[in-house]
């Protein structure tokens, strides 16, 4: 070394590594070059480089620098010169003891000064020598490697960490090495993407072994470093110009052997040219550095795991097998003696997710692996990486709930596994435990299945899209005399709620169908080929694209009736202080228990919600109840056509909430209202003294707004306190949320107090506010538990001092241990004789001493953790050991107050019932001011709806206009409809085409749902008689999937209404019997008119374009003939619609002047008029009529009727049916 005592001679050889050459091709002067006879200078470069004026530069830093070897020429060692894009090598060791560490070309990491070496001054020697004349070695760009050693031991917390890509080129220091001041934490960094693919030279130069990432560099012997004052280096200023030869000579970078010892010219040979074998031995591999695998996101899956190449399920059913189970693979055993310890652990888990994306739980990451981190990145664009042996995509932990929503909202299935524990909690569990023969599997960090979150079983209030209940429903379907025959249990996870059904359907499945179009639930549990078809295509005809479906097995997975009771006393959900299970049974579930089919369906949804891990959260609430799709004795019934015709709840256009009745109607500010005003929609009442009560209720709301206003007010920022109340039972339920609870129900016990002050008289609104329970004191109690402040801020229930004694113990351990952190520090710097010197956090590495540079006599055993140009950071043994028990005390500390919340969550349980009963109360009071709202919005005209109870019933609304059309429709016309009382019951409705026929039926049966929810009608005037059912036969469908035509669906639906429709029902039917031809139609349209007019006795609209039915019923009781008024103007074949119902038949339906409106050719109209004149078969058929009416004539219906009578078969068309036979006689 230059500045050593030591000659050039004396310098150990340095070791057999060698370094590939580096030169450009503009440094390539000519290949006669490397043929040139070797000069004296070139000679006596082994000890020194030749100047100008023939003084010798000694090159021993330089070789070391850049790497060449002890003799530039004539060596027998032989090595290709490398292309300019190959990768540099490593230095030597020497090397790196030599030139210290540069960051960004400026200095030492630590921003200290760098002392000069041999190389430097080599460098600064003559500013003449020409550029080039020291062989420059090219530096490699930066390459981050991602590859993981898949043998290495688990890197604990670690998030997804890049592979440093080169040795550091720095001198070893024996202390720990110098790091750079960061805030980030190593383990907790996700790199997707730091450096493209091209920009690597060479992966495998680049790769370092895990286990080696942190573990401290062996030191080689300290050497004296030389001064930048003691080059031996002389300039020689005569010297100004060198020879041709010898710059050309200079110019290049030589290579450590010249190219005629490595290829050899043979003019005479025809075997092509060989390269010399090189007679340097082969790199002995480093034990201490593993093999890495190839990357494995550009490798199939199967190609690493050779099972998947082959699915089976864990039963080894091959996916085409009738028994293949979609939820779970097969891992052989052998793999998993073959699995690195994390491999280990995500397998034993994913094999029984298999059709579910599990995000697991890595650091301050969740990562998603193989076939889940394929359809993160296909179907989310996230960034596809390695880690171990498989492909990986990430998260951060933070978007957790926002990843979580969109895979939900794809249709996905999500399990989320956890840490549980963190890296210094696996060193304690470690230390405690530590015994002999504990396996590596067990060294890793803990994680464990959270929790499985599917569409239909979101408990989570950030990952619910709106406040409307999500249902998952499990169905049990059998036979009874031939009819089908169901049993259903469904829940609300997110409020805990759950809800039995039984009944024996008709063949249609009328009651199945209405249950599912009322609660569209969003998973469905069936038993595995046990399903009828009939009920398969009813629930996809109703159900959302993204509904998920699970087909379990029979016994094993959807239990029998025996294995759920049994499963419910083990599982001791329901226990009374006595210990009984069996009283402590919900009454609901008490009442279902000796019934077959929904006891099996309740156990089928427990075990579904046990695999969820929810089950016993939501089924210690004793939040059980029956649900009745069909109330036949309490309320109006919409079966499931009706609530689709009617577009209650979904509009025919897309399926979506917009312009349907609940949503002009749903006016609550709660998110628990809005759920019990949607069962309000569902079931309209129809005892009259509850529909007065409520709408007496909704007037006075109206009438005196101060209680409305101050319960708008105060509660419009109500938190989902039902759902929330549900979570803390669970004991999931976040800080914050609690805090938001107890503030819900201190706003409740507020505005309730302003209610009570106001008056709110004896009717409804008196009886619920008389109702609501005491939660004062409560109230009281739990605002002096905790600080509010910091569980808001820092989401810590701290409570107060003397309420909790571990938790005051383990406060006080951590206060000690910081005052003798304090009383170390105060030491330190009257030791030092610095009151500079201050702890100093750096990432995890908390409470370091910093000490300012120019502070002298450092102890020996303090450990230098970092430093800065001003700064060195330590750790004495004493401060290691304070900042050890710290640590510690933080994470037991930790565990205490997480066992703590879960101690305040159950106190506050201890109350549910009285907090359910107040959310109730509260969920009534907002659906009767939402009516209020709704009603006051309906704008001028709008009534209170009269019901009168005669034996005759009626409908009569004076203009009526459509309450879903008034938001968007100004200058709607209204109507006046009139059925029963002393008029017909039925208006057969004619008109043409686009008159206006649907929008009057429509418009009749919303204007009934309305007055028996209790709300007011958009009319002058309304009366009527409380209706039992709304049936309807709308529209043209067709089920091809299930092989049924039009007219079929037509003619089955009208099956429905002739056997279930009641003389106190409104029943519509618009065009039956299009479907088919004229004759089929006309005579399928007639008998069915005749027959619910005859002896139905239903009130209703029948529209049709079969204007020959208008000739058949000219003298029936109970069939008044309505048309829609139009003006006509047949020179320019144009139709004004004047949208007005009026007595009469209208002229036709207008066909073609609609085809002329809609922009057809005329000469395709004028030949379809030519055509429609010579073979319109009803219109020959009112002809015959009108002829056959001159003589004798009665229509086929009497005639029917008649002929029923003369059999003396008095129950063939009843009495009702002989009254109006009678009456209709009398008119002829």
């Amino acid at each position: 070394m230059a500045g050593s005592s030591k000659t050039p001679n004396d310098t150990p050889a340095p070791p057999s590594t060698l370094k590939k050459s580096t030169s450009g091709s503009k440094n390539q002067i000519s290949i006669a070059v490397f043929f040139k006879k070797a000069t004296p200078q070139s000679q006596s470069s082994t000890n020194g480089m030749t100047k100008p004026g023939g003084s010798v530069l000694p090159v021993n830093g330089l070789k070391k620098k850049n790497g060449i070897r002890s003799s530039l020429r004539g060596s027998d060692q032989s090595l290709t010169p490398a292309p300019s894009s190959d990768a540099v090598e490593e230095l030597i060791e020497e090397a790196q003891e030599t030139k210290p560490v540069k960051v960004n070309g400026h200095g030492s990491p630590s921003g200290l000064p760098s002392p000069a070496s041999a190389v430097d001054a080599c460098e600064q020697v003559d500013d003449r020598v020409p550029k080039g004349f020291y062989s420059p070695s090219r530096k490699a760009k930066k390459a981050v490697n991602y590859a993981v050693d898949v043998d290495s031991e688990e890197d604990d917390d670690g998030g997804f960490n890049p592979t440093p890509g080169t040795k550091p080129r720095g001198r070893v220091s024996k202390r720990r090495k110098t790091s750079v001041e960061s805030d980030d934490e190593d383990d907790d960094v996700f790199v997707a993407d730091a450096v493209e693919e091209d920009d690597v030279v060479d992966e495998d130069d680049f790769v370092v072994a895990d286990d080696e990432s942190d573990a401290p560099k062996p030191s080689s012997r300290k050497r004296k470093r030389p001064s930048p004052k003691q080059s031996t280096l002389q300039e020689d200023p005569a010297a100004e110009r060198l020879d041709l030869d010898d710059d050309m000579e200079a110019d290049m970078e030589m290579p450590a052997v010249s190219t005629s010892q490595q290829w050899a010219y043979d003019p005479n040979s025809l075997t092509p040219l060989q390269r010399r074998p090189s007679n340097i031995p082969a790199k002995a591999a480093n034990p201490m550095v593993k093999t890495v695998r190839g990357q494995a996101h550009k490798t199939e899956p199967s190609q690493r795991y050779p099972w998947l190449a082959d699915i089976r399920d864990m039963d080894r059913n091959p996916t085409d097998h009738p028994e293949y189970d979609p939820r779970t693979i097969y891992v052989p055993k052998l793999a998993f003696e073959k699995f690195s310890p994390f491999e280990k652990q995500y397998w034993e888990i994913k094999q029984k997710l298999w059709d579910t994306i599990v995000f697991f739980k890595k650091g301050k990451f969740y990562e998603l692996y193989e076939n889940d981190a394929t359809v993160g990145h296909q179907v989310f664009d996230l960034k596809l990486t390695d880690r171990v042996n498989m492909r990986m995509v990430g998260v951060p932990e933070a978007t957790l709930p926002t990843w979580v929503n969109k895979f939900v909202a794809k249709g996905y299935k999500i399990a989320v596994v956890d840490q549980m524990e963190s890296a210094l909690g696996k060193e304690m569990r470690e230390r405690d435990g530590n015994q002999p023969g504990i396996a590596k599997v067990d060294k890793i960090i803990r994680r464990e299945l959270a929790s499985v979150i599917t569409s239909g079983t979101l408990v989570d209030a950030s990952m619910l899209q709106d406040d409307m209940a999500v249902y998952c429903a499990a169905i049990k379907e059998s036979e009874q005399n031939g009819q089908p025959a169901f049993g259903i249990a469904f829940v609300d996870a997110a409020s805990g709620q759950f809800s039995l059904t039984d009944f024996v359907d008709d063949v249609e499945c009328t009651k199945f169908e209405t249950f599912v179009a009322q609660m569209r639930p969003r998973e469905l549990l069936l038993e595995k080929s046990c399903i009828s078809t009939k009920a398969l295509r009813i629930l996809k005809n109703n159900s959302a694209p993204t509904t998920l479906w699970n087909h379990l097995k029979p016994g094993k997975e959807f239990w029998t009736a025996d294995t759920t009771c049994r499963e419910i006393d083990a599982g001791k959900y329901f226990i009374n202080d006595e210990g009984d299970n069996a009283e402590a049974w919900p009454k609901a579930l008490n009442q279902a228990r000796e019934k077959e089919l929904v006891m099996s369906a309740f156990g089928a949804l427990i075990q579904y919600l046990r695999t969820l891990q929810i089950e016993r959260e939501l089924l210690t609430l004793k939040n059980v109840s029956w649900y009745d799709p069909i109330k036949n004795a309490s309320s109006l019934i919409l079966d499931g056509k009706t609530l689709f015709n009617l577009e209650v709840f979904a509009n025919s256009f897309d399926g979506g909430p917009d312009g349907t009745l609940f949503s002009v109607l749903n006016r609550c500010i709660t998110a628990f209202g809005k759920r019990m005003f949607q069962q309000w929609v569902c079931h309209p009442l129809m005892d009259e003294a509850k529909i007065n009560a409520r709408l007496d209720a909704v007037e006075s709301l109206n009438a005196d707004v101060t209680v409305r206003d101050q319960f708008i007010s105060n509660l419009t920022k109500l938190p989902d306190l039902e759902r929330m109340i549900s979570r803390i039972h669970a004991g999931s339920c976040k800080v914050q949320d609690f805090v938001r609870v107890i503030n819900g129900f201190e706003q409740i016990d507020y505005t309730m107090s302003l209610v009570r002050d106001v008056g709110s008289g004896e009717g409804i609104v008196g009886q619920l506010i008389s109702k609501m329970p005491d939660i004062r004191e409560k109230l009281e109690f739990w605002n002096a538990a905790f600080d509010h402040a910091r569980a808001r801020e820092a989401g810590l229930l701290i409570p107060e001092r003397g309420q909790e004694e571990d938790f005051d113990e383990s406060q006080d351990r951590i206060e000690g241990i910081l005052a003798d952190l304090e009383t170390l520090l105060k030491k330190t710097r009257k030791e030092l004789g610095s009151t500079a010197i201050e702890y100093r956090d750096n990432g995890k590495e908390i409470y370091q001493f910093e000490v300012p540079i120019k502070v002298k006599g450092i102890p020996k055993n303090w450990d230098q953790m970092s430093a800065t140009q001003k700064v060195k950071r330590y750790y004495s043994p004493a401060l290691r050991t304070l900042v050890r028990q710290y640590q510690e005390a933080q994470e037991t500390h930790k565990q205490i107050i997480k066992e703590l919340s879960s101690r305040f969550f159950a106190k506050f349980d201890e109350d549910y019932e009285t907090w359910l009963a107040a959310v109730k109360i509260i969920a009534h009071l907002d659906c009767l001011i939402s009516l209020a709202r709704a009603s006051y919005a309906l704008g001028e005209p709008a009534c209170r709806p009269t019901f009168v109870d005669e034996d005759r019933s009626v409908i009569e609304f004076e203009d009526l206009r459509h309450p879903c059309m008034l938001p968007n429709v100004t200058d709607f016309i209204p109507n006046d409809v009139k059925l029963g009382g002393d008029t017909a019951n039925i208006n057969l409705l004619t008109g043409a085409n686009a008159a206006g026929k649907s929008t009057i039926l429509r418009m009749s049966c919303i204007a009934v749902i309305l007055a028996q929810i209790g709300c007011f009608v958009p009319a002058s005037h309304a009366r009527l008689t409380p209706i039992d059912r709304i049936m309807s036969r709308l529209g043209a469908n067709d089920n091809i999937f299930a092989a049924q035509s039009t007219f079929f669906v037509e003619l089955a639906e009208t099956k429905k209404i002739l056997s279930e429709a009641t003389p106190r029902s409104l029943v519509i039917l618009d065009e039956l019997g299009r479907g088919t031809s004229s004759y089929d139609g006309v005579a399928v349209a007639q008998a069915v008119l005749h027959h619910i007019a005859t002896h139905i006795g239903c009130m209703g609209f029948f529209a049709t374009h079969y204007h020959s039915l208008t000739a058949e019923f000219p003298a029936h009781p109970e069939i008044r003939y309505r048309r829609m008024r139009i003006h006509v103007d047949d020179e320019n074949r144009r139709v004004t619609f004047l949208y007005k119902l009026e007595d009469g038949v209208a002229e036709g339906s207008f066909g073609m002047h609609c085809a002329s409106m809609c922009g057809i050719p005329s000469k395709v109209v004028e030949q379809a008029e030519v055509a429609a004149k010579e073979c319109e078969h009803t219109s020959k058929l009112k002809e015959s009529l009108e002829v056959a009416r001159k003589g004798c004539w009665v229509p086929l219906g009497m005639q029917s009727d008649v002929a029923w009578l003369l059999r003396e078969v008095q129950e063939g068309i009843g009495a009702r049916g002989t009254n109006v036979l009678r009456k209709a006689i009398e008119r002829l």
